[in-house]
């Protein structure tokens, strides 16, 4: 018995930080997916292989430990906790491609944790709606970050491009007949998603007169941009992803690196750009209505960058037998 599922890593066009206080936030599926098989195993051992990461772990469900000799098994957490949503006990083999980049503001973990519960769900035989796998999908970043929106784990989940609204109340698809061309740069340097939100929250504890309209002015943008997408005004998109970026900063997300490649972007003809993510490291996205070559040349010469499309479609099982 095989079963496969993926599901794709998202870019945040407006609201990453705001959205963790319950503001409104935009986000698109992109066209780049975690891919997931489980296979049956010979050893009561849930043993996990990240063939594109080169990292391999073996889980001991009974009482969770995780055994492996990569420095980077941090993101079998989320595959154990996603394992734990779904399943018995019994040994699995756990194949994943991640195609993500990992700590880029991109998704990744939870991309994994949507197709890893999916998959796990569905080699168990159990029926899982995707507001279900939604719901546990945000649970297992909780648990691993200690705080997180929904907002990854419901763009990964249902694909698309959505507008989250306030307190994560309701999930609107933006329904639009054009594209939205970006370009996604990032850096070898990785943010932690969770310390980074820690850090925002611990500097809006102390300078809470300051922050919080910060925040406040972030949901403004957000509506705002909501409606510029509605109607493709590709000005106003931009101008209002700069204004983003300066709050961002603000927060104190940015860093060097990020904010090198919003100005490169920029300078390169890219309408807007902005940190996406949770930043201090990671990606920067740019919003590039009049072609994406220069911009992807531009931020080459240095960092990273790939062109992204929207994935209107979210998590999937591809095969089953």
């Amino acid at each position: 018995m095989q079963v496969r599922a993926s599901a794709p890593g998202k870019a945040i066009l407006f609201g990453e930080h705001a959205v963790v206080y319950g503001k409104p936030a935009i986000a698109m599926a992109i066209n780049k997916r975690a891919c997931v098989d489980v296979l049956e195993s010979s050893t009561n051992n849930i043993n996990v292989n990240i063939r594109d990461l080169g990292i391999k772990g073996s889980i001991n469900f009974d009482n969770g430990t995780i055994m492996s000799d990569s420095p980077k098994k941090g993101i079998l957490k989320y595959i154990r906790e996603s394992i734990k949503k779904v399943h018995d006990g019994s040994g699995m083999e756990i194949n994943i491609d991640v195609n993500i980049p990992i700590g880029g503001g991109l998704g990744s973990s939870a991309a994994v944790a949507v197709a890893t519960i999916a998959a796990v769900s569905a080699y168990n035989k159990i029926d899982l709606k995707e507001e279900e796998i939604a719901k546990y999908a945000h649970e297992v970043e909780l648990k691993v970050q200690k705080s997180a929106s929904p907002l990854d784990t419901t763009i990964s989940t249902y694909g698309g491009l959505i507008y989250l609204e306030s307190n994560a109340e309701d999930i609107v698809q933006l329904d639009i007949d054009y594209d939205i061309p970006v370009v996604i740069g990032y850096t070898d340097t990785r943010g932690d998603t969770g310390k980074l939100v820690e850090a925002v929250k611990i500097r809006r504890d102390i300078y809470s007169d300051i922050i919080d309209p910060l925040i406040d002015s972030i949901e403004l943008i957000t509506e705002e941009a909501k409606e510029a997408i509605l109607n493709d005004d590709k000005k106003r998109i931009g101008e209002l992803m700069n204004i983003n970026h300066g709050l961002l900063d603000a927060l104190g997300v940015n860093t060097k690196e990020l904010s090198g490649m919003v100005y490169t972007a920029r300078n390169a003809g890219a309408c807007g750009s902005k940190i996406t993510g949770a930043g201090g490291g990671g990606s920067i996205i740019a919003y590039c209505p009049n072609g994406t070559g220069k911009v992807i040349s531009a931020i080459t010469e240095t960092e990273s960058a790939l062109k992204a499309d929207i994935s209107k479609e979210g998590v999937k099982i591809t095969n089953l037998y």
